[in-house]
This record gives C-alpha cells, sequence and structure tokens, in this order.
C-alpha cells in the first residue's frame, strides 16, 4: 500500500511538473531558472510607493491623490499574482468600505481629495473594466486560495454588471458599456472603449456563468478591436453606430493612447489557444512597425490616418512586452525589454520618496503597465484558453 501511495504521489508531482513547465519556461523569456519561485520586485516596489496600509492605492501623480475602481481592482489582480493574501484582503476591504464594491450598486469609479480638504468620492459612476476585474479577482482568489465567500462576492458583483452594464446593440450583440450612466450617443449609438474588455476575463465569466452574455460577449469584444483599428491601431474611443457599424469618436477623440495601450497588454496576454486572438493580434500587427520606427511606442497615434505623435513613457514598452513576445516580433522585443529592464534599474537606483509628486518614470500608471507586461513575461503569470489564472507559485516544484 506504501508503495502504491509513493507511486501515486510520484506520478502526480510529474503531472504538476509538466504542467508548470507547459507556459512557463517556454514563454518566459526572462523567467527565473526555479519557475516555481515567488519573488517579484515590481510588486513589492508598487506596494511601498502606492498601497497604504488601509488598502487604497493611491496615484499621487494628480492634485487629488486619488484612488480609482481602476486602480482597486488592479490591486487585486496583482496582490493575487503575487499570493499576497493579507493585501489582497485589505484593498478589497477599502474597496467595499469606500467604493461601494460589493454592496447593492457598482463600485464608483473615482474617490480622493475634494475641493474643500476632504476626502471621498468624486464621482459615483461606475467603470465597467474595473468592475470586471474586480470579479475576476475575486473569482480566482476563491478558486486558488480556496475562500468561497469571495466567489459569492464576485457573483454578485457579475449580476449587476449584467444587469447595469451591459447593452444588447442592434446588429452586434451584448456589449459592455464603459460605465452605468453617460455613454449614449444618440439613436442607437454608443460610446465605447475598447480597452474594457480583456479575453481571459470573458472566457472565465462564461465559464462560471454559460448562460450570461460573456461567451457572446467575447465575440463582439474581438470585432470591437478589429473593427475599430482601420490602420491597425486601436483607438482609446469609439462610438457604434447600429447603421453604420463601428465609427471614429469624432466627438471625444480619435486618438489611441493611455487608454488603448491595454489592447495590446490583453492580445498578448491572452492564451493562444483562445480561438478569437489570433485575428486580434493580426489586426494589431502595424504597432510593431511603429515601435520599431520609434524604438519605443508612440505615445499617441491617430487612428484615422496612422500618423503617431510623440514616444511613449516606459509603461507603454513595458505593455507592449506580451504582445511583440506573442507576435514573434523578436527584434522589438529585445529593444523593449532591454529599455525597461535599464529603465527599471536607474529608477530604482534613485527614485523618489514613496508620495514624491509623479514618483517619476514608474508613477502609478506607468508601474501598473509594467506589472501587466513586464510580469508577464517575467513568467509570474499566465491565463489558460478557459480564462483561469495560472500564477507563477502555483506551479508546485
Amino acid at each position: 500500500m506504501t508503495s502504491l501511495r509513493h507511486k501515486r504521489r510520484l506520478l502526480l508531482q510529474a503531472a504538476a511538473a509538466l504542467a508548470c513547465s507547459s507556459w512557463l519556461p517556454a514563454m518566459a523569456a526572462e523567467a527565473a531558472p526555479h519557475a516555481c519561485a515567488a519573488n517579484w520586485p515590481q510588486w513589492d516596489a508598487f506596494v511601498r510607493r502606492q498601497l497604504q496600509a488601509d488598502g487604497r492605492i493611491v496615484d499621487f501623480s494628480v492634485p487629488e491623490q486619488q484612488s480609482t475602481s481602476e486602480s482597486q481592482s488592479y490591486g487585486m489582480f496583482f496582490a493575487l499574482v503575487a499570493n499576497d493574501r493579507a493585501r489582497f484582503a485589505s484593498i478589497w476591504r477599502w474597496s467595499r468600505d469606500n467604493l461601494g464594491a460589493g454592496s447593492d450598486k457598482l463600485p464608483a469609479w473615482h474617490w480622493g481629495r475634494r475641493e474643500n480638504g476632504s476626502f471621498g468620492v468624486l464621482d459615483p459612476n461606475s467603470a465597467s473594466d474595473a468592475d470586471l476585474w474586480f470579479a475576476y479577482a475575486l473569482l480566482e482568489a476563491a478558486r486558488l486560495w480556496q475562500q468561497p465567500d469571495y466567489h459569492q462576492a464576485a457573483l454578485a458583483l457579475l449580476a449587476q454588471v449584467k444587469e447595469r452594464e451591459v447593452k444588447v446593440m442592434p446588429k452586434l450583440g451584448p456589449m459592455l458599456l464603459p460605465g452605468e450612466f453617460g455613454f449614449d450617443a444618440g439613436r442607437d449609438r454608443w460610446r465605447l472603449n475598447p480597452s474594457y474588455l480583456p479575453l481571459p476575463l470573458l472566457r472565465r465569466f462564461a465559464a462560471i456563468d454559460p448562460s450570461g452574455p460573456w461567451g457572446a460577449m467575447a465575440q463582439t469584444s474581438a470585432r470591437l478591436v478589429i473593427e475599430s483599428s482601420p490602420q491597425g491601431f486601436a483607438p482609446d474611443w469609439v462610438i457604434y453606430d447600429a447603421a453604420k457599424g463601428f465609427v471614429p469618436d469624432t466627438e471625444r477623440s480619435v486618438l489611441g493612447s493611455y487608454d488603448a495601450i491595454r489592447v495590446y497588454v490583453w492580445a498578448g496576454v491572452t492564451a493562444d489557444g483562445d480561438p478569437l486572438v489570433a485575428g486580434v493580434r493580426k489586426a494589431l500587427a502595424p504597432m510593431v512597425r511603429a515601435v520599431l520606427n520609434y524604438a519605443a511606442p508612440p505615445e499617441k497615434i491617430d487612428t484615422v490616418s496612422g500618423a503617431p505623435v510623440g514616444r511613449g513613457p516606459i509603461g507603454f514598452s513595458a505593455a507592449l512586452l506580451p504582445y511583440l513576445k506573442a507576435v514573434h516580433a523578436d527584434e522589438a522585443l529585445a529593444a523593449q525589454q532591454r529599455l525597461v529592464a535599464d529603465k527599471w534599474a536607474a529608477w530604482q537606483a534613485s527614485a523618489p520618496k514613496p508620495g514624491a509628486a509623479g514618483d517619476g518614470e514608474f508613477n502609478y500608471y506607468n508601474s501598473m503597465l509594467t506589472l501587466f507586461g513586464w510580469g508577464w513575461l517575467q513568467g509570474q503569470y499566465r491565463f489558460d484558453a478557459n480564462g483561469q489564472l495560472l500564477p507563477r507559485w502555483a506551479c508546485k516544484s
């Protein structure tokens, strides 16, 4: 009996090692030799500079010293990737207590210093991308850490998203509005944000809520990216017109910039086995040439003409790493990887104190993009084709 148990344990260990090796060393050019180690210096720096003890993530680059539902939800995802249970719990607790997350309303998107000097909600409207990331982080924390209360909170939040932020649009199907209010652009016209719909999240939601809109929304989200990028560059905002399809948002902006850079992150980190991702990556291919021409991603691109403007910050370079890896753009990948590593080393050597205005090159937004992009390249996490999170720490050596 002991021998049988021993053999069974060895078989299970071999299967686990094979599962880990199938996605970590082969995909992560910078993965450490011990693939299951959980060291993540960029997360440690983010915690020191952006995360308060009470769970509030602060963007010091703006006078309001703001926190957003985006920053809180991303913070929960990163804490899960880092296997940081205590900080995950504190970020969620602060979000519940201050943004209303998990109650009978959607989380307020904007919290910070008011004109009178007090702190509180600055705008009660929701941000649907953050709502998806809250729900995803809770679902995966429930599964990986075996905490069913997080699962119930995720389902409750997804129910609110379905009721208040999902719209079935004529000739398109179910689509995510950017927030609960303010995105109706006229008769059968809506303003949309292509960066709000990561395919892995939609796949995960479809698996746990198969009767929901998530599977169909994966299809419409791929259409959104492909059809709103005629020159191969994703816009920050786009109009869906039921009579005309996706058209440039000339009232707000036709540029692709600080919002749209996340479209490339999601296209890069989506599992190769997702049947929609190849079409999305192909539609965005002109970004590779732009990166080579500018030695960095452009800060802004006119998505109608394809004309670039300026050189993007270091976070843009980090954000592009998974995409460049996924499309085998080896020259551009190597150059951007060196740039990110060099900038990080220089910043670490001379970084301002936590809370300093802007916090240098690796401020909140650049740090967030770095955690997503460079973190993926380092092998800190993967998504499988069904949207499940595969953090490095869950790979048992």
